[in-house]
């Protein structure tokens, strides 16, 4: 199976979903195969779920709606390997795939598309602002309490165009969607506030993205791998790790940003920070963990779940039950 797998006169087939973002997405991932492999790439479209269903995502089971089918497609052979966005992927990983690469992150912070120019701290008292994550809309919330604004979260469905659409079209005042999602459409002059982490902290593993493969292609896997970060997997591990043993959802409330911190040119610590809030953002448990770089995947486990036991004995767990409705 490997070596029929991976014959030089046969297209390697990489699956995505329908969206304009998801198709950018691995469209970059499919060139980055061609030059490190000199293999021809060819992208195969699978309809998910998630891009189906006209319910909110934590109606259907969150943003893992939309891996299912790409794995369903990777088990029964149809394609080689998928791309996903990282932040939508189940913390489970299943044994028959192999997460083969996390190339180098993209911008993870949150982004405003708002009317007329406005920025998050100028938006009128009533502004709409739209947003599908209630992690967003948790933060966003408690923003607006600590900063005396008055503008209200709303969910919202869609793809980036719908989204968009919605401020455009005059329904709403504002959105709020993935820097990185946006850069990778061409779309970043529409924003018109990119959002401090400080303000908003990213999903776990939000800008990334995750090559997966059939684990018994181990050639291919190997292949792949030349498209890993190892800076970015210890990140997007510890972030992840932090939510599985906040035994949280990616559809929860959460979230997590690890970043690596230097002295002078020297990179010597890695920097976990969590959020989790009630959607109305009357509370917010917001702590932060610094520990070495980790130099394994058990040491950035380790680093999430030490930050995790601190939230939870914060309180986490009693605001992780709420969902958007």
């Amino acid at each position: 199976m490997t070596d029929k797998a991976l014959r030089p006169e046969k297209a390697l087939r990489l699956g995505t979903r329908r969206s304009t973002l998801a198709r950018a997405q691995s469209a970059l991932v499919a060139e980055a195969v061609r030059e490190l492999s000199g293999r021809p790439v060819e992208l195969v479209e699978i309809t998910t779920y998630g891009d189906t269903s006209r319910e909110h995502l934590t109606q259907i089971g969150g943003t893992g709606v939309f891996v299912t089918a790409l794995r369903d497609a990777l088990l029964s052979g149809e394609i080689d390997f998928a791309v996903h966005s990282l932040k939508d992927l189940p913390t489970a990983q299943p044994d028959e795939l192999t997460l083969a690469a996390v190339p180098r992150r993209e911008d993870p912070r949150d982004a405003l598309i708002a009317r007329d120019g406005l920025t998050l701290d100028r938006l009128p008292a009533g502004a709409r602002v739209g947003t599908g994550s209630p992690r967003r809309r948790a933060q966003l919330n408690a923003y607006a309490r600590s900063h005396g604004l008055a503008f209200e979260t709303v969910p919202i469905r869609g793809n980036i165009d719908t989204r968009i659409g919605h401020v455009h079209g005059g329904r709403l005042d504002a959105v709020v969607l993935a820097a990185a999602g946006l850069h990778r459409i061409g779309r970043t002059g529409e924003v018109t506030d990119l959002l401090p982490v400080d303000t908003v902290l990213p999903a776990p593993g939000q800008g990334a993205l995750a090559v997966e493969c059939a684990a018994v292609n181990v050639d291919l896997a190997a292949l792949l791998a030349g498209l890993d970060d190892p800076h970015t997997r210890a990140a997007v591990t510890a972030e992840r790790s932090l939510l599985a043993a906040l035994e949280a959802g990616c559809s929860a409330p959460v979230g997590a940003l690890a970043d690596l911190l230097a002295d002078g040119q020297v990179v010597n610590e890695m920097r976990l920070r969590g959020a989790v809030g009630t959607l109305d953002g009357s509370t917010l448990v917001l702590l932060s963990t610094t520990g070495p770089v980790p130099t394994s995947h058990g040491d950035a486990i380790a680093l999430g779940r030490e930050l995790a036991s601190e939230m939870l004995a914060k309180g986490a767990a009693g605001l992780m039950g709420e969902r958007a409705h």
